[in-house]
């Protein structure tokens, strides 16, 4: 199990990555961020980053390395990853590849709610849901297709994993949006009702009284 951190912004976590690779004042940290586009694969407030910078120097992650100066430019604080930092870097990353996390997409959460919308406008959403991700697959096809053999595999693999995911949901979409147009899904005739009458349909009240287990890793 993932043990607790002081630090839980993933964006923490590439800064020293990336200085671990050289020293680094923040906005050249927020240049190569952007240059590789990782804000495509990390949630990256550009604004916050020196704040970021400056709590991995708090919890003795990060040190001052030096000061740039170039020209007529205002000097530069470079940050260095310290022994700490390093150590930290390599568990938190660890941890990530190998301790699957709860993390609630919200197109889970929609999920979750779906009877509260009539099936025909289910159906519909979805439709237009897997034209979105359609164009989506396609532009990263295109953008894996740009640098296959001009950058190393390792350094797009995450955009391989993106596409992949995308189409494991076109699928499932794919196939549910069939279920509900055959109407071969269980319980599409109460969902049907209750929208119908506007009464919560009996077979559906029942179920609050049942205790039903949907964690996988709880035994009772």
């Amino acid at each position: 199990m993932a043990k607790r951190r002081k630090l839980t912004n993933p964006l923490a976590l590439t800064v020293m990555v990336l200085l671990a690779e050289r020293s680094m004042h923040p906005y050249e940290i927020a240049q190569t961020l952007r240059r590789r586009g990782k804000e495509h694969s990390v949630k990256i407030n550009f604004g916050s980053l020196y704040t970021v910078v400056q709590n991995l120097e708090k919890h003795g992650y990060v040190e001052v390395a030096g000061v740039q100066r170039q020209g007529n430019r205002p000097e530069r604080t470079l940050y260095g990853l310290t022994e700490a930092g390093r150590i930290e870097m390599i568990d938190w990353l660890s941890d990530l590849l190998a301790a699957p996390a709860a993390e609630y997409p919200l197109f889970e959460t929609a999920l979750s709610l779906l009877p509260v919308l009539p099936p025909e406008d289910v159906a519909e959403l979805l439709e237009t849901r897997e034209g979105a991700l359609e164009l989506q697959s396609a532009a990263l096809r295109g953008v894996l297709g740009q640098l296959t053999g001009k950058l190393p595999r390792v350094f797009v693999v995450e955009t391989e994993y993106q596409l992949h995911m995308i189409d494991a949901q076109l699928e499932w979409i794919k196939k549910f949006r069939t279920e509900l147009a055959d109407a071969t899904i269980s319980g599409i005739e109460e969902w049907k009702s209750f929208h119908e009458t506007g009464e919560v349909p009996q077979d559906w009240q029942d179920l609050d009284e049942q205790e039903i287990v949907l964690d996988p890793e709880r035994k009772t």
